[in-house]
């Protein structure tokens, strides 16, 4: 399952976007480090379900009449203040939960209505980009500083005849959540002395940013969008084109509301119905809601997660089956399951993302749609339905 990681200054309203997104209980409060351990949760990443091309729906839980719902992990920790890197407030317990995320989602306080430390103040009285700003140098310091604690032991390898400055580079940062693809890419675009001894610490800073920059891709979620000033919102999808903004407040009102049967609303869509009974006070709360979703296309904390995921990763929602004419599994049900795979993959790693032994005895796939086999090297792509032949079937 890929792991989205929330990130940003305390009181930003990261407790507030975990709990819209996942429904989880958890501390949401107006003061700085609500959280103190990290929150794990499963949210979902919403596309269009292949059952719409189908006389009927597929009937799965987490398809709502072809809207589905693909699960991710959602991950909320401490909150980020100046100095993290350092370990001030909690940030190196926060800095080093982010080694497995694949993504992360930076809750920005697009209202401008706290500092620097997440300590509340007038709206528009801070400039929420510095915010932006100052995440990614923290990120870039903590890489950096982890590439600093680990030099020594570089240099001490490269007094072996067979030393490799690559190979001892990729060591050190694959543990950080790098692959060694992206490390291999990160230095093919630098300059650097094959003697570590000669690197300076500039050299060392921009391999950190560059493999922050390949490894935790950031979308910004410029939270509060309610309230925030339209020139904020403005600045902050000039300073990151992936900045969606949002109103995890109204997101998780609408979901309550939609629990309790008032609302007819399901995660992602532009606006809700009013079903239900409700107060003067309620009603008048809700028509603000519906107000910040008109200007936004929604509420924001969907689109973030799907931004984050089919946009910003690149990757793309298939479908394994059975019986690739009724697009069903060994029990008669339809389109089960959906595996979220990068860009470029083939039937074979829809084979291992099911399973391993599955991919371990891949004999052949056929696609669903077309009903016919394809090639082991074909692409897929949104919305494939693909039949897996293995000798683990």
């Amino acid at each position: 399952m890929l792991t989205v990681a929330l990130a940003g200054k305390p009181n930003a309203g990261k407790s507030t976007f975990f709990r819209a997104a996942t429904m989880a209980d958890v501390d949401v409060g107006n003061y700085p480090f609500t959280t103190i351990d990290p929150n794990r949760g499963v949210s979902y990443v919403r596309t269009r379900c292949p059952c719409l091309d189908r006389e009927e729906r597929c009937g799965d839980e987490h398809c709502h009449d072809g809207k589905r719902y693909v699960p991710v992990e959602l991950l909320d920790v401490a909150g980020l203040v100046p100095g993290a890197h350092e370990g001030r407030g909690l940030g190196n317990q926060f800095l080093d939960e982010l080694t497995n995320a694949d993504v992360i989602l930076h809750v920005v306080d697009a209202a401008g209505a706290t500092d620097e430390e997440g300590e509340p103040v007038e709206v528009g009285a801070h400039d929420p980009v510095e915010d932006v700003d100052f995440v990614e140098r923290e990120m870039d310091l903590w890489l950096a500083s982890i590439l600093d604690r680990n030099w020594e032991t570089v240099e001490r390898q490269s007094r072996s005849p067979d030393f490799d400055v690559d190979d001892a580079l990729t060591e050190v940062l694959t543990g950080v959540g790098a692959t060694e693809a992206d490390v291999a890419r990160a230095l093919r675009d630098l300059e650097y002395p094959e003697d570590p001894i000669q690197w300076t610490d500039d050299e060392r800073q921009a391999l950190a940013s560059d493999i922050r920059e390949r490894t935790k891709p950031i979308v910004v979620v410029a939270n509060k969008a309610d309230v925030a000033p339209p020139e904020n919102l403005q600045r902050l999808k000039e300073r990151n084109e992936a900045t969606i903004p949002t109103t995890a407040d109204g997101e998780l009102a609408l979901r309550n509301a939609a629990d309790a049967g008032v609302v007819d609303y399901d995660p992602g869509d532009a606006e809700f119905e009013i079903v239900g009974d409700l107060s003067d006070q309620q009603a008048q709360g809700l028509e603000q809601i519906r107000e910040v979703m008109v200007d936004n296309g929604g509420t924001g904390v969907q689109r973030a997660l799907d931004t984050a995921v089919y946009d910003v990763l690149e990757y793309f929602t298939a479908y394994p089956v059975q019986d690739e004419t009724h697009w069903t599994d060994g029990q008669g049900s339809v389109l089960p399951d959906a595996f979220l795979l990068p860009d470029g993959s083939t039937p074979t790693d829809l084979a291992y993302a099911v399973h391993s032994d599955i991919g371990d005895g891949y004999l052949h796939a056929v696609d669903a749609r077309k009903d016919m086999r394809i090639s082991d090297e074909e692409e897929l792509e949104e919305g494939s339905v693909v039949k897996i032949v293995s000798t683990a079937n």
